[in-house]
């Protein structure tokens, strides 16, 4: 195990900024500490790295207790979220800085300069200024710097923030190449998803400094573990649901019932819960377009168990389907954002890929019951 924090807890006065986080980041593994702003990520990095102490918890690097010791004598390398390059030094002076207090020679010193640059794509630049850098290259000196005394862990602290999208994208690609080729631990902290989930073997989401959820990328995002991790790990859309009483086999979700069997997740005795569906898992179509594709394939006219009287079904289906009113069409590039508001109150958000949909549209939205998360609600 090469990072280890156990029971890390921490107060600014009366604050609390985190509460008992444990976290293990294996050798050569890269996760993503993920989470909105305040959360507690910046304080997570501080430990680490030797910057504050925790009220409580210990932090502990291949397998020694750290908690107490200065940051210099720390293996750790940091890039932080705004530029820390020294503008009367070269680049390559930059890189060599963390390397003056240790015992390498200057030859030594050089090499190891030269291979990280190499390392970054940046050997050409050794001599230049700083200042002549773009954002994207800046920051590859950084890591670079951080890289060159061969840290147990690298700490990336929203590193991508300043960029735009496009180098953000390109960044995050020369983050999983470089940390590839080194096979340096590294914990990757970022508040955007679509970062974390780019370049993380393991994600860990951190909500008001404790963490609600860990496991692999695509695994949190199809199956959330709790209601925030759903909202906040990509975009979904959230619908109230109902057992209609003790013993029922039918779940109501947005005037539509669907058989308890067909839905993921254990509902238990609650008699409400809410339901989370992504964007990109409903399709929406012109409501008489939706019957007539129905009645051509030979089935019955609405596959959903609310038909378009309102009258019960006595058919359900695996698809709920629900009736609505688009309310707005918003072109994105390479996608429409169909915002419809379903019979039963809600709004819902579809992604859609062509045109021809327009306001007051009247609409079926549809998904597959087991693309639904379904939480409980208690009370």
């Amino acid at each position: 195990m090469t990072l280890e924090l156990d029971g890390l807890s921490h107060r600014y006065r009366s604050e609390r900024a985190l509460d008992d986080v444990s976290l293990a980041l294996n050798d050569g593994e890269l996760v993503a500490l993920l989470g909105p702003s305040g959360c507690g990520k910046t304080t997570v990095v501080q430990a680490i790295a030797g910057h504050l102490d925790p009220t409580a918890g210990q932090v502990s690097l291949r397998g020694a207790d750290v908690t107490g010791v200065p940051p210099e004598d720390r293996n750790v390398g940091i890039v932080f979220q705004r530029s820390t390059l020294y503008p009367h030094m070269t680049v390559g002076e930059n890189v060599a800085y963390g390397l003056q207090s240790g015992d390498l020679t200057a030859d030594r010193v050089s090499q190891r300069v030269d291979r990280y640059l190499e390392l970054v794509e940046l050997a050409d630049r050794r001599d230049a200024s700083p200042e002549s850098l773009s954002g994207g290259e800046a920051r590859r000196v950084e890591l670079a710097r951080a890289l060159a005394p061969e840290p147990d862990v690298l700490l990336l602290d929203e590193p991508l923030s300043a960029l735009d999208k496009g180098l953000r994208a390109r960044l995050r690609e020369e983050i999983v190449r470089i940390q590839r080729q080194t096979g340096v631990t590294t914990l990757f902290v970022t508040h955007d998803q679509e970062d974390a989930m780019s370049v993380a073997d393991r994600l860990v989401v951190l909500r008001d400094g404790a963490i609600v959820a860990a496991g692999a990328p695509r695994q949190l995002y199809e199956s959330p573990p709790a209601r925030f991790v759903a909202s906040f790990l990509g975009r979904s859309n959230e619908l109230s649901a109902t057992v209609d009483g003790d013993g029922s086999t039918a779940m109501r979700i947005g005037g539509t019932e669907v058989d308890l069997d067909a839905v993921p997740g254990e509902v238990a005795d609650a008699p409400r819960a809410i339901v989370h569906i992504r964007p990109g898992d409903l399709t929406v179509n012109p409501a008489t377009l939706s019957n007539r594709r129905s009645n051509d394939a030979g089935t019955a006219p609405d596959r959903s168990d609310a038909s378009a009287d309102g009258e019960r079904s006595d058919n359900r289906t695996k698809t709920i389907e629900m009736r609505g009113t688009v309310t707005h069409v918003r072109d994105v590039g390479r996608r429409y954002d169909v915002r419809v508001e379903v019979d039963s109150g809600e709004e819902v958000t579809v992604e859609r890929h062509r045109d021809g949909l327009g306001e007051a549209d009247r609409v079926t939205v549809a998904a597959a019951a087991s693309d639904l998360t379904v939480f409980p609600v208690s009370k």
